[in-house]
C-alpha cells in the first residue's frame, strides 16, 4: 500500500555523491541540481537529512557543491554498498521515529538499490526520486528502479515529493519551495 509522506515523518538521504564517480554519472548536471533542491528543500521543510560516502580515502569526498549544503546534516561514511550497513542509520531512525525515507545519490543499481531494499526490508517507507539518482549507464539506472518498484518502493520525482510532503498551497513554506523549483 502507498502511503504519503509526511514532513514530520521522513528524512532524505544523499548517497555517495563522490569524486569521480559523480562525474561519471549519466546526465550529471540534471542529478546535482535535483539533488541540491532536495537539500535545499529538506532545510526548509526541517527534514533531517543523513548523507553518506563510501570508502572516501578511495572514492574521494563528495563533491564541493553537494558537500557544502551538508555541513548541519548527519554524516555517515561507509563500506558496505547499502547505506544500512553500518546499523548507524537504523540507530537514527529509530531515535527520531522518522520511518518514511527519500532516497537520492549514486549508483542506483547498486548503492541505492541495496540502501533501499534494507530499508524496505525493515519495514521503512521508501520513496526514490528518479531525478536525483543515477548509475554510469543509463540501463542499469532503469533497471534498479524497476526492481525497486516491484520490490515496494515508490518512485518519485522533485516535484512530486515535495508537494506531497507540503500537501497544500496553504503550507507556510510553499512559496519557498515553489522557487527552488524553477
Amino acid at each position: 500500500m502507498i502511503s504519503k509522506f509526511e514532513i514530520v515523518k521522513s528524512c532524505l538521504l544523499v548517497i555517495d555523491v563522490q569524486g569521480r564517480l559523480a562525474d561519471m554519472m549519466h546526465k550529471k548536471n540534471s542529478l546535482f541540481k535535483h539533488i541540491i533542491t532536495m537539500i535545499n528543500a529538506a532545510k526548509i521543510l526541517d527534514i533531517p537529512i543523513h548523507w553518506f560516502e563510501q570508502y572516501p580515502q578511495g572514492l574521494g569526498p563528495t563533491i564541493p557543491a553537494i558537500k557544502e549544503l551538508l555541513v548541519d546534516s548527519i554524516y555517515h561514511e561507509k563500506v558496505t554498498f547499502s547505506a544500512c550497513g553500518t546499523g548507524d542509520l537504523f540507530n537514527h531512525l529509530k531515535t527520531s521515529g522518522r520511518d518514511q525515507c527519500i532516497v537520492t545519490g549514486i549508483e542506483t543499481h547498486v548503492c541505492v538499490y541495496q540502501t533501499a531494499i534494507d530499508l524496505l526490508a525493515n519495514g521503512y517507507s521508501v520513496k526514490v526520486n528518479q531525478q536525483a539518482v543515477s548509475s554510469r549507464v543509463k540501463s542499469n539506472k532503469q533497471l534498479a528502479l524497476h526492481n525497486l518498484d516491484k520490490a515496494g518502493a515508490t518512485i518519485t520525482s522533485t516535484e512530486m515529493i515535495l508537494f506531497e510532503l507540503m500537501q497544500t498551497a496553504k503550507n507556510p513554506n510553499f512559496r519557498q519551495i515553489s522557487k527552488l523549483l524553477k
